[in-house]
């Protein structure tokens, strides 16, 4: 099964959302996919910003990344976040995960980004083990705190 990547279109946001839902079915959190299209326009409107791309088996979409770009004093420039991460169900534990994180290092360091943050549920046990065979660290004492605005 080849595994590829494709930069989402505006024709593909329906299929993001259906994910987006599935993602959030999966945390235990409640969607908005009302929210979520209206997010996901912006951010394939402002390629500045980010962008999201789609997970491809077979050139069948079976997930999407979507990272964000920004700007960190600590970590020395530019940094990205990955704001979303999703693999469908049937396609988990054969190495999607860890070529889409790889994917999303090749993009970042092609434009110059200097780290890579993601978040991940302090219970999600198998998605922290693949995250630290790739690199990625834990940040003991720092938690991700967040304030909607408006």
């Amino acid at each position: 099964m080849e595994i590829t990547f494709r930069l989402a279109e505006l024709a593909d946001v329906e299929t993001i959302v259906r994910f987006h839902v599935a993602l959030n079915e999966f945390d235990g959190t409640l969607a908005d996919p009302a929210r979520a299209r209206a997010g996901l326009e912006l951010l394939m409107n402002h390629d500045e910003w980010g962008g999201v791309w789609l997970i491809c088996a077979d050139e069948k979409p079976v997930g999407y990344i979507a990272l964000t770009w920004g700007f960190s004093l600590e970590f020395g420039g530019r940094d990205a976040f990955v704001d979303e991460l999703y693999i469908a169900e049937g396609y988990r534990g054969q190495g999607f995960g860890r070529q889409t994180l790889a994917f999303a290092e090749s993009e970042c360091r092609a434009r110059g980004i200097g780290a890579l943050h993601l978040e991940v549920d302090r219970n999600n046990t198998n998605a922290q083990t693949v995250y630290e065979r790739v690199g990625f660290e834990k940040r003991d004492g720092y938690f991700l705190m967040s304030k909607r605005m408006g």
